[in-house]
Formats: structure tokens, C-alpha cells, sequence
């Protein structure tokens, strides 16, 4: 099913406002025209990581509101929901039962014990370095049984984040279940977080196993296609990973774009940017800021590794109030692969740096999505990033419904809502690009094309400034968008 070519917000349930209602009554009032779909990030009762531990699919978190709730946003908006493929809360019924009953539990094929994943019933030193990590610890928690045995449990992210096994038949029943509850239930698109983490295979590094990950994508797939709902793996890594699932008709992210844009304004040159966007794959969601951090494994061998090292130590000096400390565990952030920092303050809270970041994104081939601190142009959270001591709440800000008032009437937020709503009205972006090679190095054209309508973007990298040129579908006659 192909969804609407379309921009789509990424928010939390209580991000704007306190809860779904709030939502609602956010995108009723500010958002019509702006935005034609919501990716609300895990709304269920979760125990860490901000919803990405659920403890149950089956509820709403009371906090944020009911089933209900989502079926009146999904009325008028193609909603995303995240499925955690990877993982399970440990605070759930699922494991706490197989804690309390170990082998004789209901549930114990959900989860994976070292002593009967390892043929040897433990990881060589050298095994345990082929994984592919996140973190930099071995991926299990101990855990003790309420007999007294002991054993360790595959854990790859959060100490809350248990793994699932997916090779068994129970869990694969569990998660077509979910899935289908899900459909139920509003969603128009699911996203499987961590879908790359979920096969292990002893001899492998445990990361993106094929052909075992083909078949369980497909899996996947097949359930949703049922509910006429659409799938979209979630994979931080090289581009070209991206581009072999896009080849097996899969949606995929456009994770390269942000660090691109980036290196693009910090250093006057578009050749980097042009050359992605010519080679980038189509059915894409692209972002250029998301609930976690700005990826940096993403742009491998699209940026040279002097390029890659230029444009973090760039985002350090040139944006506003982000600093190395953030990414450590004075701040409880070991994440090796992304930086932390909303786009507004990465580009140093520059009104015209920013929206020329937007109008780029806007003319990158895909579904763009826009992050909701990115909707309000929104400034690193500092005061929320030292009152928790959590690195990735300096671009979790909560707005308030009195705040959000306040934020749409802000010049920069207001041409970016207008930028907004002519990539969504403008027919061409659903026709074909081209790309301008013959200019300078500091410039950058991009023109899409659609029968008898047409739209340029014109951008200096280096002074930061863009225009934007269309064919007027009534007169037929070229005219520049006035943003203002």
C-alpha cells in the first residue's frame, strides 16, 4: 500500500501537550494543512527508555489516554506505531513469570538463556567481540531464578529491555498477535524497532542475519498486509543496508541525510549531498532529527572519515549549548553511533541555516518526517537535560499548550509551516528529480517534475540562502514562493 506523499509529525503522546487529547486538539488547531500523518512514538505502560521497554501491547498508558483516543487521530491522520521486535520490558508479566518459573513457565520461549543459546553454554572472548553492540558491555543481564539457579539472559539495549527469541514458534505467535492488535487499532504504518537485533545466530555478529532476516521481515509483512497496513524496518547502519532492503520492497529511512545537510552548510559544498540524493533510495521516510541523536554510522564512506570527524567537531563548535560531556556517562549515554542535539541548535539556532535544512529535506526523494522539536525549530533543553541527567532529553523538550500558542507565532515556525504546506499541496513532488551538476560547488538546484507542474529549489550551502521557484498550476506561469 503506498501511503500519502505526505509530511508526517514524530512526537510523544505527552510531548505536545499532556496527553493524546492534547495532541489532538494540537494538530486540530496549529497543524491542519502542516502535516498529514503522526509516527506517535511507544504510547504503551512502559518501564524505561521513554516507552521502548513495554511491559504489554494491549493497553494504552492510562497517563496518556485510551484506544479511543488514537481512533479519533487516526481519522483524519495516517498514524505510525513502533512494535519493539527486539525486545520486551523485564518489568513484564511475560518475564516476570519466567523468573518466577523458569523452564516451567508459559512464556520461557520468549527469551534467550546463554546456557542454551551457546553450544558450549557460554561465549568465547572472541565471540563475544564479533557482536555487533550498542554498548560497550557483553549484551546479557544476570538473572536469578526463584529456585536460586542463575543464568544470563540476551539483553542488547536497556538493563529493562529483555531480547526475544524469534526463532521460536511461541514468539513469533506473540509478536503476529501484537501485530494484528495493533492494525486493530488505528495504525496505517508500524514501525519494527531494532528489527536488525533481533535474529542471533552463534558463528554470526548477530546484527542483520541473512537469509534469517528476510524471512522474518516477510513474516512480518505478510501479517500487516492482511490490515492493509504498511511496514517500516528501523535500522541505524550503512547506507547500503538501506538500499538492499529497499531492493526487497521494504519502506527504509533515510538515517544519512541529517550528518549530510550538515557537512553541506557547515562547509559550503554540495557535492557530498548531490551525490546522495542521486543514489539514495525512493521509498524512504527521510528525517533530519528524530527522538534519538543525529546518526553518525549512517554517512559512512558517503563522507570521508575526515569529513565525518570535520562535521562532529563542527556541531560541537558551531551549534548552540551542546557539548562532548553529553554523549557520556555523566550523562547516562554510552550510544557510540549518534550525537545528541536538536537540528535548530546543531545549526547554531540560525533562522535561515535552519529553514534551508528544511527546504532540503523537503526536496529529498521520499515521505519526509519532522520531528516535533524540529516543528517548533526548537533549542537544545538544557534545563531538562541536567535535571535528569539523561542525554537524549536535551531534544525531548515537553511543551505546554500555552507554550506551543507561543512557538507558532515565532517567524522562523511560521515559514517553516509554510514551507510545509507547499511540499504537501504541490503536485510535482510526486513526479521525478533532477539535479543541476553544472554549478558551482557552493550552490545546490533541485528541481522535481510532475506533467505540467514543476518546483526548483535554489540553495547557496554557503551563505545560507534558498528560493524556491514553481509553476503556477492555475496560470501556468513560473512564480517564486513567498516565505515570510
Amino acid at each position: 500500500m503506498k501511503k500519502s506523499n505526505k509530511i508526517m509529525l514524530i512526537t510523544y503522546a505527552d510531548s505536545l501537550g499532556s496527553n493524546l487529547k492534547d495532541l489532538n486538539y494540537v494538530v486540530d488547531t496549529y497543524l491542519k494543512n502542516v502535516i498529514y500523518g503522526i509516527h506517535i512514538l511507544p504510547f504503551y505502560p512502559s518501564s524505561a527508555d521513554r516507552g521502548f521497554a513495554p511491559t504489554t501491547y494491549e493497553e494504552v498508558d492510562s497517563a496518556f489516554g485510551t484506544w479511543d483516543d488514537l481512533k479519533e487521530l487516526s481519522e483524519n491522520y495516517d498514524l505510525m506505531y513502533d512494535f519493539m521486535i527486539n525486545h520486551i520490558s523485564r518489568s513484564s508479566h511475560y518475564f516476570q513469570d519466567f523468573i518466577q518459573k523458569g523452564n516451567a513457565s508459559d512464556y520461557k520461549d520468549l527469551f534467550i538463556k546463554y546456557s542454551e543459546f551457546w553450544e558450549k553454554g557460554y561465549p568465547t572472548e572472541e565471540q563475544v567481540g564479533q557482536i555487533y553492540k550498542r554498548k560497550p558491555r557483553a549484551p546479557y543481564v544476570d538473572v536469578t531464578f526463584d529456585d536460586g539457579t542463575t543464568d544470563k539472559i540476551w539483553c542488547t539495549f536497556d538493563e529493562e529491555q529483555i531480547d526475544l527469541d524469534v526463532t521460536k514458534t511461541f514468539t513469533l505467535e506473540f509478536i503476529k498477535q501484537n501485530l494484528k492488535n495493533l492494525c486493530e487499532h488505528g495504525a496505517a504504518i508500524i514501525r519494527l524497532d531494532a528489527f536488525a537485533y533481533a535474529v542471533k545466530k552463534e558463528g554470526t555478529n548477530c546484527f542483520f542475519v541473512e537469509p534469517d532476516m528476510w524471512t522474518l521481515l516477510d513474516y512480518c509483512r505478510d501479517i500487516l498486509k492482511e490490515c492493509n497496513v504498511e511496514l517500516l524496518p528501523e535500522i541505524h547502519e550503512h547506507y547500503t543496508i538501506q538500499k538492499q532492503i529497499e531492493e526487497h520492497n521494504y519502506y527504509v529511512y533515510d538515517f544519512a541525510l541529517p550528518m549530510l545537510v550538515l557537512h553541506g552548510l557547515y562547509s559550503g559544498t554540495s557535492q557530498r549531498l548531490i551525490h546522495w540524493l542521486e543514489i539514495c533510495p525512493r521509498k524512504q521516510y527521510t528525517t533530519l532529527d528524530t527522538h534519538d541523536g543525529i546518526g553518525v554510522v549512517d554517512v559512512k564512506d558517503l563522507l570521508t572519515d575526515v569529513e565525518i570527524e570535520e562535521t562532529r567537531e563542527n556541531l560541537y563548535s558551531k551549534g548552540a549549548n551542546v557539548k562532548k560531556i553529553y554523549s557520556t556517562t555523566a550523562y547516562n549515554n554510552l550510544d557510540i553511533y549518534q550525537i545528541n542535539c536538536t537540528y535548530y541548535s546543531a545549526l547554531g539556532n540560525d533562522d535561515n541555516a535552519y529553514l534551508l535544512a528544511r527546504a532540503i529535506q523537503f526536496f529529498t526523494p521520499g515521505i519526509p518526517q519532522v520531528y516535533y522539536v524540529g516543528l517548533f525549530a526548537g533549542s537544545n533543553d538544557i534545563e531538562l537535560l541536567e535535571s535528569t541527567k539523561q542525554g537524549r532529553n536535551i531534544n525531548r523538550h515537553y511543551y505546554t499548550l500555552d507554550e506551543i500558542a507561543e512557538e507558532v507565532k515565532r517567524p522562523v515556525v511560521k515559514q517553516l509551516f509554510q514551507l510545509m504546506t507547499f511540499r504537501n499541496r504541490y503536485p510535482a513532488f510526486d513526479g521525478a528529480m533532477t539535479i543541476n551538476k553544472q554549478l558551482e560547488e557552493h550552490l545546490l538546484e533541485i528541481q522535481w517534475t510532475k506533467e505540467d507542474s514543476s518546483t526548483i529549489l535554489h540553495a547557496d550551502l554557503k551563505e545560507h540562502r534558498f528560493d524556491i521557484k514553481y509553476v503556477d498550476t492555475v496560470t501556468k506561469k513560473w512564480t517564486v514562493l513567498d516565505i515570510e
